[in-house]
Order: C-alpha cells, then sequence, then structure tokens
C-alpha cells in the first residue's frame, strides 16, 4: 500500500499505515475447522481491514490481531448478556471495524450472526422499519446491535418484534465475563444469511462452519491468490458478495483488504479506482455489472483517466452478483485501457447465497467471453420464417469451483446434455444446511443433495453460461422472453440507460398475459413523453412482436434490492399496487 509520504500527500495523519500487503505468516487457504480459527490464525500475522472515508483517505487500519481482541472482549460481553449457543444475534451490517468485531464476537460465542442491511435511499424510513421487522420475525434473535446514527429505526423495528435493540457503541461499554467460551465444531452454523431479495417473505440460509470454509478455500484456489494480492471492496456486508467474498475470505486466507463504504462509493465512485490506484501490490477487486457502468460513464470525453488512474496492477477485476453485460464491460475498457487497465483482468463468476457464495469463477486470464444465442434457443420456440433472426450475447460464467458439481435439467429434474438450456442444479459441501425454520421451502428447492439455484443456462466444454433468473421469464401464448432482453433492446434508445428499465409480466383487463415496461423517464415535455412512449413502444414490438403496457415513471422511481440491484418483483408488485404512479400521457 502506499508509503508514509503519499500518506501524507492524501492528507492523511503522519504515522497512519495501512496493514501490508506481504506477511511472512505462511498463507493458508481457508484449510480451517472454524472460522473462529481462521481468525486465529490470521491473528498471527500483520495483515488486517483498513477503513477508508469518503474520498479514499485512510481512518482506521484494523489489524487481524486487533480485531481478534475486540471480538473475544464482544463474545464475553455476549455470554455475559445471556447470549447461549446457537442464539441468533441480529447486526445491522454497517462497513467497519464494530460490525467486524462483532460478528466474529457472536461466532466466540457459539452463537449466530445475522447481518442485517442499512437503509437504502427507496421507501424512506418506515419501509426500512417494516423490512427490518420482517427479517427479524423471521430469524428469531434474541438482540439486535445497530449503529447510533440510525438508532431510532432500528429500535421501533426491535420493538415490534419485541426484541432487545442496543446501538454498538452502548453494548461495548457492557461488563465483560470471564466464563469460559464454547468450542465450535465443523458442523455448527457459523452465521444466518439473507438474500438480497430478502423483504417480504424472507429465506434465512443456514451456513455451517464447513461450508463457510469449504467455499472459502474454492474462491482462493479458483482465484490463484499470490502473496501480493490485496482486495479493495465497497460491497456491502449484507450481501453475499460483500460479506463472504470481502470480509469472510480476507479472513480466512489472509488477505490486506481496504475498504469504501457502499454509500461513499454511491456518492464518489471513482474514490473506489483511486485506491485500487495506489496499491503497490496487485489487485483484487469485485463488483456487479452495475459498478464498471457507473465509473465508465463518470469520466468524461474531456478527462484524461490516465492522468489520475494507475490499473495496470489490478490482477482480478470479479464480475458479479448480477447479469453480466459484456457491452458494459466493454465501455469500462474503453475507458481506463489508457489507465493500463486489461480486458483480461476481469473474472466472471457465479453465485448464490444458498451455496454460500460461489458456484463457478472464470481461471485467472481468460477474461470475458461471450457466445451469441439466438433468440429462438432461449425461448423455446420453434422459429419463424418471416421473423428475423435474433441473437442475445451470453457471457461465460467460468468452470465449477473446487468439490462443486454442475447439472443442467429440464423442469421435471431430468439432466440435460451440453449447449442445452434448462435449470441449474448444484451439488458440493458448501450447499446451504437449509432455510431457517422452513422445511417447505428448503425442500422445494433440495433434492439429495442437490440445489435448485432458481437460474437458467446451459453448460458448454466445462463452462457455465447463465442465461437468467426462472421467476423473472415473462410467459406469454407459450413462449418465453427474458426481461432482460427487452431491458437491454430500451437501454440502446438515446438517453436511457441501465437501470431505468423493468420489464415483467401482468394480466390485462381482458384476462391476457403481457409483458409491461415501466421506463424512467426525465424529460418534462408533454409532446416528448408521447414520442419516447411511441417509439419504446415500437422497440419493444421489434423484440417480442407483441403491443406491451409501456409506462413512464419519475426518475428514482424503480425500486433496488439492498445490494443495489434492479427488483422486477417489488416493481410489479408495486405498480399493481398502485404504489408506482406513472405520468399520465394521452393515448
Amino acid at each position: 500500500m502506499a508509503t508514509d509520504s503519499l500518506l501524507v500527500e492524501a492528507g492523511l495523519p503522519a504515522g497512519l499505515s495501512a496493514t501490508p500487503t506481504e506477511d511472512r505468516l505462511a498463507r493458508r487457504f481457508a484449510d480451517f475447522t472454524t472460522l473462529g480459527d481462521a481468525l486465529d490464525y490470521a491473528a498471527i500475522g500483520t495483515r488486517g481491514l483498513n477503513f477508508h472515508d469518503a474520498r479514499g483517505a485512510l481512518t482506521r487500519p484494523y489489524p487481524f490481531a486487533e480485531m481478534r481482541r475486540d471480538a473475544l472482549a464482544m463474545a464475553h460481553r455476549l455470554v455475559a448478556s445471556g447470549i447461549k449457543p446457537g442464539d441468533r444475534v441480529a447486526l445491522v451490517a454497517e462497513t467497519g471495524a464494530e460490525f467486524a468485531a462483532l460478528f466474529f464476537g457472536v461466532v466466540y460465542a457459539g452463537a449466530w450472526p445475522v447481518p442485517l442491511p442499512l437503509p437504502t435511499s427507496f421507501g424512506g424510513a418506515q419501509s426500512y422499519i417494516d423490512q427490518l421487522a420482517v427479517q427479524l420475525s423471521s430469524c428469531d434473535p434474541k438482540l439486535l446491535i445497530f449503529p447510533r446514527e440510525i438508532g431510532a429505526m432500528c429500535a421501533e423495528a426491535a420493538r415490534l418484534q419485541g426484541v432487545e435493540g442496543i446501538d454498538w457503541a452502548s453494548f461495548a461499554e457492557r461488563p465483560a465475563g470471564v466464563t469460559d467460551l464454547p468450542r465450535a465444531a465443523a458442523d455448527d452454523v457459523a452465521y444466518l444469511q439473507y438474500s438480497s431479495g430478502s423483504t417480504r417473505f424472507p429465506h434465512g440460509v443456514v451456513i455451517t462452519h464447513r461450508a463457510l470454509l469449504n467455499n472459502l478455500a474454492a474462491h482462493s484456489h479458483g482465484m490463484q491468490l499470490i502473496g501480493s494480492d490485496r482486495c479493495v471492496s465497497w460491497l456491502p456486508w449484507y450481501h453475499d458478495m460483500g460479506l463472504v467474498g470481502c470480509f469472510l475470505s480476507p479472513v480466512a486466507n489472509q488477505v490486506s483488504t481496504d475498504y469504501l463504504k457502499t454509500e461513499d462509493f454511491a456518492r464518489r465512485p471513482l474514490a473506489w479506482l483511486d485506491m485500487i490506484s495506489r496499491n503497490e501490490g496487485t489487485s483484487i477487486s469485485y463488483s456487479p455489472t452495475f459498478g464498471y457502468d457507473i465509473c465508465a460513464r463518470r469520466i468524461s470525453s474531456q478527462t484524461r483517466a490516465c492522468d489520475r488512474f494507475d490499473l495496470a496492477r489490478w490482477r482480478l477485476a470479479g464480475n458479479g452478483a448480477d447479469m453480466i453485460r459484456p457491452d458494459v464491460m466493454q465501455a469500462f475498457v474503453d475507458a481506463f485501457t489508457e489507465c493500463g487497465f486489461q480486458a483480461s483482468a476481469f473474472l466472471p463468476s457465479y453465485g448464490l447465497a444458498e451455496a454460500t457464495l460461489a458456484v463457478s469463477i472464470m481461471p485467472p486470464g481468460e477474461g470475458i467471453r461471450v457466445e451469441l444465442v439466438e433468440e429462438t434457443q432461449l425461448s423455446g420456440a420453434d422459429q419463424r420464417r418471416d421473423r428475423p433472426q435474433r441473437y442475445r450475447a451470453i457471457v461465460n460464467c467460468g468452470k465449477p469451483v473446487r468439490d462443486m458439481e454442475i447439472q443442467i435439467r429440464e423442469e421435471d429434474g431430468t439432466p440435460l446434455p451440453e449447449r442445452a438450456i434448462g435449470k441449474i442444479w448444484c451439488r458440493g459441501p458448501s450447499v446451504m444446511a437449509g432455510y431457517f425454520r422452513d422445511a417447505d421451502a428448503t425442500a422445494a428447492c433440495m433434492a439429495r443433495g442437490w440445489l435448485d439455484t432458481g437460474d437458467m443456462g446451459y453448460l458448454s466444454d466445462g463452462y457455465i453460461y447463465v442465461v437468467g433468473r426462472t421467476k423473472d421469464m415473462i410467459i406469454v401464448n407459450g413462449r418465453n422472453h427474458w426481461p432482460q432482453d427487452i431491458e437491454w433492446a430500451v437501454e440502446q434508445l438515446p438517453g436511457f440507460k441501465a437501470g431505468d428499465i423493468a420489464a415483467f409480466a401482468i394480466t390485462t383487463p381482458g384476462g391476457e398475459e403481457t409483458p409491461a415496461v415501466l421506463v424512467q423517464c426525465r424529460s418534462s415535455d408533454e409532446a416528448e413523453r408521447v414520442r419516447l412512449r411511441d417509439e419504446i413502444r415500437e422497440r419493444v414490438r421489434s423484440v417480442t412482436g407483441m403491443n406491451c403496457v409501456i409506462e413512464l415513471i419519475p426518475p428514482r422511481t424503480l425500486p433496488r434490492t439492498s445490494s443495489g440491484k434492479l427488483s422486477r418483483a417489488k416493481a410489479r408488485n408495486l405498480y399493481l399496487a398502485g404504489e408506482i404512479k406513472p405520468y399520465a400521457i394521452a393515448a
């Protein structure tokens, strides 16, 4: 990382140094029995976590040794507060030393940490209180611990569920007992994870120590970690890619990591690239597609990116958590090639919370590989002679990680051959134990050790290609339409970008199923809105062959999941409930 002189130039206090990238401690690739054992080992070395402000300036180096001392103190406070093995402790997952110590404190106490999201800009205070209350009801915790800054909302959610709520500054003042801490076993539960879409009907994913460490080892082997690697992340710790990939993995694989808070990234996304540029080692950093998109858009044609950024040592630029857009990745390459960024650094991957995290990873150095798949293969329909052929670019998401198997199956469970599109199933030691207190939901997606991921895709030469989410598919007159195809078509029109459009199926007053397309519109001119609606209607008709319901809505209206992804399901529910108000446009 930066030397003291560079830190001073960046406006940091003299003597404040980040934890080192290199360490004499021999690296172990998550080959531990429990997560607590992993931190015990990492604490012997000098690496650790490093927290930065909105401009990317270092504010808190946090060596693993210090984190372990704090976590043990928190564990004793938890035990003194009556927490027992198997109890759930809900933690609002703000990126910082406090959450890190509390998470491992709960683990050392033998209880289950349950990371919960921070508020988002959509929906306001009551929406956040309702979301927390539902998740608290699901996980049934003994405690909810939260940042003081959002204490009123968190305390209200706790009150509604009869849960004790306390801010972490107050909890840190509680007396710590001297009782011996319990010893966890590999098959004990390590934590409970809610997926980013867990809102109205949340499913808590139960992950054991054995499953977690198996996936973390597979992750590090898949990335082929080297001694000079350093992680840089802005991903939220209440999402599996941020929690598992960029918080727990650095501990279990002893990697120093630099953090920018998610909300700071949203305000100043290029601070992420500044932090990567200052890394003197080799960088590993992950982002969903929209993170790369935001950065490419922020670099104007007048800006010489090479004057500000040095991305030549960005070894692995991970892509995951949403559908990977090859056009966005190409735009990022175009914007930052002059800064030394190599397209071969892209590392597409595929995963989900129910598999702990990683299911597949592209071998490093292969970059993004795309196959063009004809529309009728995606829809399952016969090619019409009067319709021109259209293709969608499907991104290769790599090979199964170590110990993971992938099968593509028919709806009835029959395995399909290579290059046949079907439901993606996976099996391996890191697949979840099940959904917490929900045997029916568990049985609905698991069978004889295999997990139905809910995604569609195909295998080719050992690589997995992900097509989309089964539940998002729009089926009209027996023909399948992927919402991504409709959304991408609209995005090609001037004035729209990724995240402006949501497509889903509705039932018309006449009882027919049809796609509805909500489009965020920035124009206040009535005539321009009419023109845009008609242009969008023609574009969507060219994709679907149907007249669809097109609604123009105000900017910043479409809802997001806690990880920042578009939530089509929530958009549909809000639209049907009348809570999304389209602009009134003459027919």
